[in-house]
């Protein structure tokens, strides 16, 4: 073994100066690409790449536009992350070495999505999201088995969990628009009806994620968070403009509530136990 360096839980070696570095270049790549997605630098916005299938009105789970301002608290965090991991006395931390690369994947997994859309291609955009979900869930599963070694530790609770609560979303929505621009049609169920499913869908995994990670709610009440914050936007989006449909914005309302007190019921009934 290379030791090369006394960190928080023991001797550092060489791989975790590889993956400190790594970490903090692919949190530059994840910022240097949400600025291309958001029409910087003459990259094309994502809400008008593929012909416009992933805008706010595309389909009836599409949140309405502000619901995607929380990007930039997702950048934020994850900068943050990158940089604090970075520090000397952060080598051997263990919760970062368990986590360390699964947050470099769902990083340059995130850039590729926004490659993916702006190349036009939407079964490719729902398979890389897909990805990024088992990713993000897998970080879910680390952070639960590792408990915070320290305040900062809960940023990278609090970042992975708003990112997995808004993929979540999110990847329920691109389903819809790669069917919609596929021309599937109702499936038997119409546009509303199969919208009520994915929204039940929605709920019914944010429970699940409660239910899983109820003794860290450090992580499992920013994924509750996130998910109302999405399902509230496409009950917004529902309710007015273009695509109004009165069933889908009151189920999403109500799988927004579910999604935002799910969390935090389970852990109070967890911790009772």
């Amino acid at each position: 073994m290379d030791t090369t360096h006394a960190g928080l839980d023991g001797p550092t070696i060489t791989s975790d100066r590889v993956r400190q570095v790594t970490v903090l270049l692919g949190g530059a790549v994840a910022v240097a690409a949400a600025a291309v997605g958001s029409g910087a630098f003459g990259g094309q916005a994502i809400q008008d790449a593929a012909g416009g299938a992933l805008s706010d009105s595309a389909t009836p789970v599409a949140p309405a536009g502000p619901a995607f301002s929380i990007w930039s608290v997702i950048y934020l965090g994850l900068a943050v992350v990158a940089v604090w991991q970075a520090l000397p006395r952060q080598a051997s931390n263990p919760r970062l070495r368990a986590t360390g690369w699964w947050v470099l994947a769902s990083m340059l997994l995130n850039a590729l999505w926004i490659g993916v859309v702006q190349a036009g291609s939407l079964v490719g955009s729902v398979l890389v999201i897909l990805a990024l979900l088992a990713v993000l869930c897998v970080l879910l599963v680390a952070l639960v088995a590792e408990p915070p070694h320290g305040a900062l530790d809960v940023t990278v609770d609090v970042t992975v969990g708003l990112y997995l609560g808004w993929v979540s979303v999110a990847t329920l929505a691109n389903v819809a628009a790669w069917l919609a621009d596929a021309e599937v049609g109702g499936l038997g169920l119409g546009a509303t009806g199969w919208s009520v499913v994915l929204l039940v869908l929605a709920a019914g995994l944010a429970l699940v994620y409660a239910r899983y990670g109820r003794r860290r709610p450090t992580v499992v009440v920013p994924v509750g968070v996130a998910m109302a914050w999405g399902l509230a936007w496409i009950c917004v989006g529902r309710a007015q403009g273009p695509l109004q449909d009165r069933t889908v914005a009151i189920v999403a309302g109500l799988a927004a509530a579910t999604a935002l007190l799910g969390p935090v019921a389970l852990t109070l009934v967890g911790r009772r136990r």
